[in-house]
């Protein structure tokens, strides 16, 4: 239950911190801040990583891969 509160303050303080941050910032050179920037409880996506043959077939050949069909 500790936890749960926790996590819903987070939420409050994230949401008014980002509100803040985006007040005070130059629009021309930062991008805007979202409450997950500042929410420590909040899951962060991470980046797909995929083999060194894709990223040849796609730079160096300029097409995409085929998938073998069955």
């Amino acid at each position: 239950m500790a936890e749960g509160r926790s996590r819903d303050e987070w939420v409050r303080m994230s949401s008014l911190m980002a509100l803040i941050a985006n007040a005070h910032r130059d629009p021309k050179k930062t991008r805007s801040f979202k409450p997950r920037d500042f929410d420590p409880f909040a899951r962060r996506s991470r980046p797909v990583t995929v083999g060194i043959g894709v990223l040849k077939d796609v730079f160096l050949k300029g097409g995409r891969r085929q998938e073998k069909r069955r």
